[in-house]
């Protein structure tokens, strides 16, 4: 078969190899090959290995010399606020003398600031400041983002929120997955009357649901938000719909909401900050992946996950970016990888599976993202880096030469290509 395009003269490829969910001792072997080529055809990975792949090249066989790059599968972002209006630059400081979060919310800022905003926004230009976004992280090497509404917090404006991912889908060169999140916060107008509102959100899941707006649901399960029994009843009815479901769950206080997504089955439970040892030995126990956010830990001065802990446990990880206008402002996706390393103390092999093939996991689109391998997406990051080491060394600073999507060149000498 001859290929389209060969990637040739990477100095070392580095990819996940063993079949998800990959936990314990698994996550620290990568498929390593020094002197490698990848070969490409029609979008899809149809050979790598050692060498320059000779065996692939055809009169047509577009030729790019990688010129010693190194080279990983392309990275994904499996937790996003994306799409939003404004920011929150004015709640800094308060955060920075140490008011609580949580307070912040209950006063009428934090989430809910960004409500009010996002309902003023427009169509259009809640789309135009995503699309930037994505730009933004795809120059750091993502190429595959999950993105969260719940910036609504009604039908009309979570379903505002829903199409911008569906539009960002289809004319960014990114998949984006869409999630539900209707229950992000309780909005204004619902002020003492959580029920009425959970009902609501009830009613507009179905609608969301029969227009196919979105994948999955995710419920913030927290003190002051949603209890474990409002949890457990909108995210029954969002399996009974046939979503996916997730959670943001025990991110600070220990409610145990982790114990609960092992219980309904969500695909993963997010932040888990303050998750109990008994709830760690649950997740152990199941295919229910913990995904944890090292930059919110950071801009929020809070402990991280017990990350070190929960795969020496056995429990599926992955490591997501928490994009977002209040805990988590920043598209760097390369500095989340970097705080994994030097605050939870992973390793680079563990994170490369954190941040690719168990994200991929979770999302449920492993069976085309998530490593190099034959008849996958050639979704592919090259690194202008000695080793994978280097680049969790060597911080703050932005690593990536080339990526590409589906075979696609989408940065080239880190700007960005357009057709």
């Amino acid at each position: 078969m001859y290929a389209d395009l060969i990637i040739y003269r990477i100095k070392t490829l580095y990819t996940p190899y063993h079949q998800p969910p990959i936990r314990g001792k698994a996550m620290g072997e990568l498929n390593i090959i020094h002197r490698a080529f990848i070969a490409i055809k029609q979008g899809k990975i149809v050979g790598f290995g050692e060498g320059d792949g000779d065996a692939f090249l055809g009169s047509e066989t577009e030729l790019v010399d990688a010129k010693g790059s190194i080279a990983i599968p392309g990275l994904i972002d499996s937790h996003t606020h994306l799409v939003h209006a404004g920011s929150r630059e004015d709640e800094y400081e308060q955060l920075q003398k140490g008011v609580p979060y949580l307070f912040i919310l209950e006063q009428g800022g934090g989430i809910l600031g960004t409500v009010e905003k996002t309902r003023k926004a427009s169509f259009e230009a809640l789309y135009q400041q995503a699309y930037h976004a994505l730009d933004q992280m795809m120059l750091y090497g993502v190429t595959c983002v999950e993105s969260k509404s719940g910036y609504g917090l009604s039908l009309e404006h979570e379903m505002k929120q829903l199409r911008v991912n569906q539009r960002l889908n289809d004319m960014h060169p990114m998949r984006v997955i869409s999630t539900y999140m209707g229950a992000h916060a309780l909005p204004k107008e619902y002020k003492g009357r959580k029920d009425d509102y959970i009902n609501t959100m009830l009613h507009d899941m179905k609608i969301i649901s029969e227009r196919n707006l979105a994948e999955a649901v995710d419920v913030f399960c927290e003190e002051g938000v949603f209890s474990l029994q409002d949890t457990k009843h909108m995210l029954e009815e969002a399996k009974r719909l046939k979503f996916l479901i997730k959670m943001h769950a025990d991110e600070i206080h220990a409610l145990g909401g982790a114990g609960l997504g092992v219980d309904l089955g969500c695909t993963s439970v997010d932040h888990v900050m303050a998750i109990s040892d008994q709830d760690i030995q649950k997740l152990a126990s199941s295919n229910t992946v913990a995904n944890v956010l090292p930059g919110t830990s950071f801009n929020l001065k809070k402990a991280y996950a017990p990350a070190r802990k929960m795969i020496d446990r056995g429990v599926i990880l992955s490591i997501a970016g928490d994009y977002n206008p209040g805990s988590c402002p920043t598209e760097n996706f390369q500095l989340i990888m970097q705080l994994a390393s030097n605050q939870m103390g992973l390793t680079p092999e563990e994170i490369l599976h954190a941040t690719t093939i168990n994200a991929a996991y979770h999302l449920r689109v492993d069976g085309t993202k998530g490593s190099i391998e034959v008849g996958k997406d050639a979704d592919i990051v090259l690194l202008q880096a000695p080793n994978l080491t280097y680049v969790f060394y060597h911080f703050g600073i932005n690593h990536v030469k080339d990526v590409y999507i589906a075979g696609k060149k989408v940065v080239s000498d880190q700007k960005i290509v357009r057709d």
